[in-house]
């Protein structure tokens, strides 16, 4: 029988915490992509709201009806492991040294948007109803980032709205004023694929989405030339299709070490990583024919302004994998 939403958990339950400003960086680095959706941890909520896993888990269990699968599910064993490979490399720091996560026996369950809004009403505790309205808005935001492009908007704050909304639904609209920003608000319209993006400082969710479409385009082979790799490098590739071969260029100096480079093929078998010194500039080279010019590391995507351009001329995408044929300095 379902419990009524307006019982709180009792005292053994729950567990008092330390009186907190829970941060915008905290949540964002609290909140994950599965199975398309945008979904955190039960250990993690639990975490915010000041509540065992076990008992927030107890408080949906006991309401099932209010968690549907869209709201609620619980994690597969290759989810699992795929999200713990993905969490290692977070900087969680800040939450790891007040509060301490023991081992689980049981698959996670994780929550979406909806489902995160249900628990606020069955906790029904003032600092679970104070994160969760961080969390939406949060959530809200990350959303409406990626999904409208409203961050551009925002970036043209010399533009009246009425002449943005104009230039969206009047594509013939021929006023001489803006014409670049008018080409970008036609792209956000059609949804259409551009040879050129921008991102700006802050877009970390847009770069690392448009990054993982790229990677995940190869058929057959990803080669990356990146001076500066590191394991957040790594959860990009291995957004690649199955049996795609990965080869990384990088300087003597990357901070991939043998084990992780080992830890990475044995789940997404084959990379190789290479020394070369001879290249400043970033490049994405796709099945040998395709190539991108990316004006930062991948790791590093959305934190500064930075430009994606895709190098129409074939000619020079051969030139570039010729260089690196005699330039190598040998492997990790």
């Amino acid at each position: 029988m379902e419990e009524k939403t307006t019982k709180e958990l009792s005292p053994q339950e729950s567990k008092q915490l330390p009186d907190i400003e829970i941060s915008e960086v905290t949540i964002k680095n609290l909140i994950h992509v599965v199975r398309g959706q945008q979904v955190m941890l039960d250990s993690d909520l639990a975490m915010l709201y000041g509540v065992e896993t076990k008992n927030l888990n107890k408080a949906m269990k006991r309401n099932e009806k209010r968690f549907p699968e869209d709201f609620c599910f619980q994690l597969t064993k290759e989810e699992y492991e795929y999200l713990k490979f993905q969490i290692g490399t977070s900087s969680l720091q800040d939450i790891e040294v007040l509060y301490e996560h023991g081992g689980r026996r049981k698959l996670p369950y994780v929550y979406t948007e909806q489902g995160i809004a249900m628990l606020s009403a069955v906790l029904r505790s003032d600092i679970a109803i104070k994160v969760s309205v961080r969390i939406m808005q949060i959530f809200v935001e990350l959303r409406r980032y990626f999904a409208q492009g409203t961050f551009l908007i925002e970036k043209v704050n010399d533009l009246e709205i009425n002449q943005i909304e104009e230039r969206i639904w009047r594509k013939q609209h021929e006023e001489n004023t803006e014409k670049r920003f008018e080409e970008v608000f036609d792209y956000i319209a059609e949804h259409k694929e551009s040879n050129q993006k921008i991102f700006f400082d802050g877009q970390i969710y847009d770069a690392f989405s448009l990054l993982v479409d790229l990677v995940s385009r190869a058929e057959k082979k990803l080669i990356l030339v990146d001076n500066y790799v590191d394991v957040e490098t790594l959860n990009i590739l291995a957004k690649k299709k199955t049996g795609v071969e990965v080869a990384i260029y990088t300087s003597k100096k990357t901070k991939l070490s043998k084990v992780d480079i080992e830890n990475f093929n044995k789940q997404y078998p084959t990379m190789e990583v290479k020394y070369t010194e001879v290249f400043h500039d970033r490049f994405l080279i796709l099945d040998d024919e395709c190539a991108y010019h990316i004006g930062a590391s991948i790791k590093d995507a959305g934190k500064k302004c930075f430009g994606i351009n895709k190098i129409e001329d074939i000619g020079i995408v051969r030139d570039i994998m010729e260089r690196l044929g005699f330039e190598t300095e040998g492997a990790i």
